[in-house]
C-alpha cells in the first residue's frame, strides 16, 4: 500500500555548492507519487573548468523522467540562480511556473530567450494566497532580499507544512520591497512547522546583518564628494542598490546612464511593475556625449568580472556607448564578489589601476550589504518558526554542515542533504532514504549536454595537451603517396631543431609509414597508432609534452 501523506525532499543543484538552484518536493509514493519545482537557476562558467560553455544548469533528469508527475515550477525570486534556466529546462518539465509579478515578469522574459511561450508563467498573488496543485498547496511569503519581491514558500501537505526560505535576510528597511516581517513569519508558524528548509550562505558570518538602508548616506556622500566621472556597478537584479546610486546621482548633480543589457532590462521590468517609481531620468548614450565627465554618472553591467560586461570593456581601455575611462576617475563596486569569480574581478581592479582610475569596492562595508542571513538572523529565523527540523540548502558543503550544527545546538534535529540526497520529511525526525543520481548539464550555443558527456573534458585535454592533425593520402597500393601533412595547434612550433615542430613531424611521420610493412600501411588503425606513438616521441623529446592528435587517413581507390 502506498503512503500518500509521504514527503520528501531533494536537491538538483545549490545544496554543496553556490548557484544552480533545483529543489523538488515530492508527496506519496511509487506511480502516484506528485512533485514540485522550486526554482530553477543557472551557475556561470569559466575558463578553467568549463571553457567555452554559455551556462551551467542542473541535469533535470530525475525530475525530467517524472514530469508527468510534476504538477508545478515554483520560483522564489529573480536572481539568476533561480531563474535563469527556467526557459532551458521548461522543455523537459512541461509544468506550469508559479512566481509572483516581478519574478514572474523576468520568468517570461527568460522564456522568450529560450524561444518558449510566455503564457506558461502564471502570476499569483502573495500570502495569504495559495497555489492548490492538487497534492501541494504553495503560498509566497513576503520575505526580504536583495531582489524585490523574493519569497519564502509556505508549502502544506498532508504530511504537515514545510518552510522553504528562499535566499533573504533580516531587513527591516529594504528601500525597494516588503520588510522583513516577524509577526507575519510567527503567524504562519503558529500551527506548526514540519521543516525549515534554509538559506545557509552566511552561516559563518557572526554578526547581525545590517540593512540596504544603511548605505543611502555614505553612498550619497560619496557620489557628492567625488570629482571626475564615476562609474558603479552592482548585481543588476539589486533594484534597491540601483536606485539608491541613480537617486544618490541625482541629489549630486549628475545625469545617470545606464549601460549594458542585463541593467537596462531590470531597470525596466521594475518600472513596469511599480516598484522604481522614484527611479529619475536616465539620458541616451547620445545624450551622455555632451555631458561632462563631472556631471555624469554611469550604473554599469558587469560586477562579477564578466568579459563581454560592461564593466570589462570599459577596464580595458575600449570606448563603450561614448563612455571612457581616464586617469582620475573612479569606479564603484557596490557588490560582493561571488565565490569562485575572484580572479575575473581582481582583472578587472588591475586593469583600472593601470588606466589610473580610483577603484572603490566593499572591503570596507560602506557600499555594500549582503542579501543574505548571516549566522545570528538565521538564529532568528528558527526561533521565528520553531520547526521540528532544520534542512540546510543554498550553500557549499561547509556552510550546511555548520547550519545542521547550528540547528542541533538550539536542540533542533538537523541533516546535511547535499545535492542527490533524498530526505523523508514526513517522519518525527528527517532521515535519507535514497541517494540519486544528480549533475550538471552544459549549455553551449543552441546544444545542451551533460557533464559526462565529455566535451568539455575534451576542450580542457586540448587546452591543457594542445593538438597535432595529422593528413595521410596513400595510394591504390597502399603507399604513401606524399609526404605526410601535419598542422600543430596550441603548441610552439619554433624548436630546437631542423625546421619547426611542423616539418620535423612530416619528415618522421614520413620516414615512420614508408618503413613500416603492408600489413601496417593497409590497416587504419594501425597506421593511426604508429603516427599517434611516433607524434608522442617526437614531441616528448622537443618540447616535453604529448598532445592530443588527429589522424585523417585518405585512400585513392583502384
Amino acid at each position: 500500500m502506498t503512503n500518500p501523506a509521504k514527503l520528501v525532499y531533494v536537491a538538483l543543484g545549490g545544496a554543496g555548492e553556490i548557484g544552480m538552484n533545483m529543489y523538488l518536493y515530492g508527496v506519496g509514493e511509487g506511480a502516484r507519487q506528485r512533485w514540485i519545482v522550486v526554482d530553477t537557476g543557472v551557475a556561470f562558467p569559466d575558463m578553467e573548468t568549463s571553457p567555452g560553455v554559455d551556462v551551467i544548469t542542473a541535469d533535470p533528469s530525475f525530475i525530467a523522467e517524472r514530469a508527468d508527475q510534476l504538477e508545478g515550477i515554483f520560483i522564489t525570486h529573480a536572481h539568476e540562480d533561480h531563474v535563469g534556466a527556467v526557459g532551458r529546462l521548461w522543455p523537459d518539465l512541461k509544468a506550469p511556473i508559479y512566481a509572483r509579478e516581478f519574478t514572474s515578469e523576468i520568468a517570461r522574459l527568460k522564456m522568450e530567450d529560450a524561444g518558449q511561450d510566455r503564457a506558461h508563467v502564471q502570476t499569483v498573488g502573495v500570502w495569504p494566497a495559495q497555489v492548490d496543485t492538487g497534492s501541494f498547496k504553495v503560498g509566497f511569503l513576503p520575505i526580504s532580499h536583495s531582489v524585490p519581491e523574493s519569497s519564502a514558500l509556505v508549502i502544506d501537505t498532508a504530511a504537515g507544512r514545510v518552510i522553504h526560505s528562499g535566499d533573504f535576510k533580516i531587513d527591516r528597511d529594504p528601500q525597494v520591497g516588503e520588510p522583513f516581517d516577524d509577526d507575519l513569519i510567527r503567524e504562519v508558524s503558529k500551527d506548526g512547522v514540519l521543516a525549515l528548509v534554509c538559506d545557509s550562505t552566511n552561516i559563518f558570518n557572526g554578526h547581525a546583518g545590517r540593512s540596504e538602508a544603511d548605505l543611502v548616506t555614505p553612498i550619497t556622500e560619496l557620489l557628492r564628494s567625488t570629482d571626475g566621472l564615476i562609474v558603479a556597478t552592482t548585481f543588476a537584479s539589486n533594484l534597491a542598490r540601483v536606485s539608491t546610486m541613480a537617486r544618490a546621482a541625482r541629489s549630486a548633480g549628475r545625469s545617470v546612464l545606464v549601460l549594458g543589457r542585463a541593467m537596462n532590462r531590470m531597470i525596466s521590468v521594475g518600472r513596469s511593475v511599480g516598484l522604481l517609481d522614484d527611479f529619475p531620468d536616465t539620458v541616451s548614450p547620445d545624450e551622455a556625449r555632451d555631458v561632462p565627465a563631472e556631471n555624469l554618472f554611469v550604473l554599469a553591467s558587469g560586477s562579477q568580472g564578466e568579459r563581454r560586461a560592461v564593466s570589462a570593456q570599459l577596464a580595458a581601455g575600449n570606448t563603450h556607448s561614448g563612455i571612457e575611462l581616464r586617469d582620475g576617475d573612479t569606479f564603484l563596486f557596490s557588490s560582493k564578489t561571488i565565490p569562485g569569480n575572484e580572479v575575473a574581478v581582481a582583472r578587472i581592479h588591475n586593469q583600472l589601476a593601470e588606466l589610473g582610475v580610483d577603484v572603490i569596492d566593499d572591503q570596507g562595508g560602506l557600499y555594500h550589504v549582503s542579501g543574505h542571513a548571516n549566522r545570528p538572523d538565521l538564529e532568528r529565523m528558527q526561533d521565528l518558526v520553531q520547526p521540528q527540523y532544520v534542512i540546510p540548502m543554498h550553500g557549499e558543503f561547509r556552510h550546511l554542515r555548520a547550519h545542521a550544527k547550528l540547528a542541533e545546538e538550539k536542540g533542533r534535529a538537523a541533516v546535511v542533504a547535499p545535492n542527490g540526497t533524498m530526505v523523508e520529511l514526513s517522519g518525527n525526525t528527517p532521515k535519507t532514504v535514497e541517494l540519486i543520481e544528480t549533475g550538471r548539464r552544459y549549455m553551449d550555443g543552441s546544444v545542451a549536454y551533460g557533464a559526462l558527456d565529455g566535451i568539455v573534458r575534451e576542450r580542457l585535454r586540448m587546452a591543457i595537451r594542445g593538438l597535432v592533425v595529422v593528413n595521410l593520402i596513400f595510394d591504390e597500393r597502399g603507399r604513401l603517396l606524399d609526404d605526410a601533412w601535419v598542422e600543430a595547434k596550441g603548441l610552439p612550433v619554433d624548436v630546437d631543431a631542423d625546421g619547426s615542430l611542423e616539418e620535423v613531424l612530416e619528415a618522421e611521420l614520413s620516414d615512420a609509414i614508408n618503413g613500416a610493412g603492408p600489413k601496417v600501411r593497409g590497416d587504419d588503425d594501425a597506421v593511426e597508432k604508429l603516427v599517434s606513438g611516433r607524434i608522442n616521441t617526437v614531441c616528448s623529446r622537443l618540447i616535453g609534452k604529448k598532445p592530443l592528435s588527429t589522424v585523417l587517413i585518405n585512400r585513392l581507390a583502384d
